[in-house]
Parts: C-alpha cells; structure tokens; sequence
C-alpha cells in the first residue's frame, strides 16, 4: 500500500491534462498559431491541480483556468476568419438553394456589422458594396471570396493569392458519407 499514490484522482487528473494540451496542440495548429507560444507543462491553457490529502475531504479538488498569456490579435482573428470562409466555400454546393444564397448574403453582412475588429469591419462594409456577394454556384462564390480577399490583402500591403488555384488551396472536408456537405435550410440528409 505504500507504494500507491495517495491521491485516487490523480491519473484522471493526469489524462483531462494530456488530453487538453492535445486539444490545444491542435487547435494551435488548425488555426496557425505556431507563432504564439503554445501551451507547455510551465504553461498550460487549462491547469488542474488537486489538494486531496488524508487531512482534507474530497470537496478541496479544485480546477484552475489559466487565460492565454495575450488575447487573440487582430492578424489572428483575420487568418482564423479567412480560414472559415474558404473552407465554407470550398464546402458550398454547386447549385445552392436560394435559402444557401441568401445565408451567404447574410452571413457576409452580419461580418460587416458584428466583426470584433471595427475598422476591419468597416473596411469590409466598403469591400461588400464595391463587390456584392456573388454565390450563384460553388465556383462563382469561391472565386467572388478569393477576389474579396485578394482587396483585402492588396490594402494590407501583402501578396495577392492566384484565384485559380483556391481549390487546390482549400478544397472539399474530407468527411464520411458526405457528413460536411452544406445541407440549406433542410435538416434532412438527402442520398444521391
């Protein structure tokens, strides 16, 4: 018996903390941080930690949330932003519905308005009504994303990406049994 941790929570404790710097790994990953210091055993997005003892009752086990060392900046909300909307085109059927039509509008629109950076959401209020959204099939609104991102890279100062290529860049999720295809206002799965 001497030899067995005194704390029976500690392995659980253990595993949610591996599996958290595995999410955060991850994540980091997906929305290109790798600039930004990623969590480490020094420095974790999630801590957890145990006071259990033989003195104290099981109710002192305490979780402690660590915040990120610096809030998300403004370039990585962009990327993050960006990401979202090539892959939602990528996903974008070829003959959307006129609800999918509209939801594209829409969702364009609510960018302008409720976008956590308000000059970059002004900015993109000008963007949109110098190149109206374009999404009659998945080829037009890629492309019409493509060049909306192109004006907005050009106003950075950075490198306009070949509109050509999205695909390639981009492409469909690879999901099982058409999993990601964008279903519209139906909830319903639909077979080919």
């Amino acid at each position: 018996m001497g030899s067995e941790n005194p704390n029976p929570f500690q392995a659980l404790f253990q595993t949610v903390e591996r599996f958290s710097n595995c999410v955060q790994t991850h994540l980091a990953n997906f929305t290109q941080q790798a600039h930004r210091s990623l969590p480490t055993k020094k420095n974790p997005l999630i801590s957890i930690s145990s006071s259990i003892n033989a003195d104290s009752p099981a109710t002192n086990t305490h979780f402690l949330v660590k915040k990120p060392a610096a809030p998300v900046t403004k370039e990585e909300l962009g990327r993050a932003t960006w990401t979202f909307l090539h892959t939602l085109a990528a996903q974008y059927p070829e003959n959307p519905t006129r609800q999918q039509k509209k939801d594209v509008k829409e969702l364009m629109s609510i960018l302008s308005r409720m976008y956590p950076c308000q000059e970059c959401a002004d900015h993109f209020k000008e963007v949109l009504r110098a190149n109206p959204v374009m999404a009659g099939s998945h080829d037009e609104f890629s492309q019409w994303l493509c060049h909306v991102h192109n004006v907005v890279n050009r106003s950075l100062g950075k490198l306009i990406f070949p509109c050509e290529r999205v695909d390639a860049r981009w492409g469909k999720l690879d999901c099982e049994q058409r999993g990601c295809d964008l279903q519209g206002a139906t909830s319903k799965h639909i077979e080919p």
